[in-house]
């Protein structure tokens, strides 16, 4: 989306254009986060006019909340207006560093309410009925191994489809991934998720593979994430489950499933690549009697009557 000059918003657009290469040549986000920091400042340079905002020393944390309350009159709900306060904080505070702005007015300006939102994950016997894959054709075959290691590890959407064959060691069952941030990490593979690798491998090159790509497409290509998602809700109606099969399911379903049976939070905190342990606790939505079973038999001072 661009903005042109006769708009009269060159001292809004530049600055940002100067922001988004920062974010792409030296803080190098990836191109999905590059795209959204991109579309909700255009979007506040598109409501900027409104509120008589002409060149960002005109904002103030007035003039913030206002852009953010003429947001939420467009329909924006409340977690996209944090993410569109989140970038207009990012983008401040980068001007002010490079002095075009002598303070940063976004910072006081509290994020909306957000409902409890928890992501909902797929039960084990679930789990088991997705999984009983027993096609045999090169495409079942790797349909399975995606699911297998992307449950098995889990794996965002975006580490699974990088997924590259000289980041696996079979023989000692483990995986590198790319997380986010260029953060590198090694994760265990299971026994399944191995057994389809290696049953996957001699068919990938049926497709001949133009790149070390460990999941490709039919024309031998590393296969896109949309691609993904396709199979992935394709195979849960195959399979007859209730829920739709989305990527970020399994993940959650993982974390879910480990959190369960371990109680290890940091533990899971590593497997999944998270930076703060915070991000991982919302993925725990053990319910209360589990909860308070645990404190019971915990703590020393916790021996209620029954």
């Amino acid at each position: 989306m661009e903005l042109s000059n006769q708009n009269g918003n060159v001292k809004l657009t530049l600055p940002v254009d100067q922001f988004l290469n920062y974010l792409k040549s030296e803080k190098q986000l990836s191109l999905n986060t590059q795209i959204n920091y991109r579309r909700q400042l255009y979007a506040l340079i598109s409501l900027a006019k409104e509120v008589e905002i002409l060149t960002w020393q005109d904002l103030d944390s007035s003039a913030v909340r206002l852009l953010i309350s003429r947001s939420k009159q467009t329909g924006l709900q409340a977690r996209s207006l944090s993410l569109r306060l989140s970038a207009l904080r990012s983008f401040c505070d980068w001007m002010v560093k490079n002095k075009l702005l002598t303070a940063n007015p976004a910072r006081g300006v509290l994020n909306p309410k957000l409902g409890q939102h928890l992501p909902k994950n797929i039960d084990i016997d679930e789990i088991n009925q997705l999984l009983n894959i027993d096609y045999n054709d090169p495409l079942s075959v790797r349909d399975r191994a995606m699911l297998e290691v992307m449950y098995g590890s889990g794996l965002r959407l975006s580490e699974l489809v990088s997924l590259n064959c000289r980041e696996l060691n079979l023989t000692d069952g483990e995986i590198r991934v790319m997380g986010k941030g260029n953060k590198e990490r090694k994760l265990p593979l299971g026994r399944e998720s191995i057994k389809w690798i290696k049953h996957w491998l001699p068919m990938r090159d049926l497709f001949i593979p133009q790149d070390d790509a460990l999941f490709i497409s039919k024309l031998g290509r590393r296969i896109s994430p949309r691609n993904v998602e396709k199979r992935f809700a394709e195979w849960g109606v195959k399979q007859g489950l209730s829920s739709h099969v989305h990527p970020h399911k399994l993940r959650h379903s993982f974390a879910t499933h480990m959190l369960e049976s371990s109680g290890d939070l940091r533990a899971v905190q590593e497997l999944l690549g998270h930076a703060d342990l915070s991000t991982t606790q919302v993925y725990t939505h053990l319910d209360f009697s589990h909860l308070s079973e645990v404190y019971d038999s915990a703590h020393p001072r916790a021996k209620r009557g029954k």
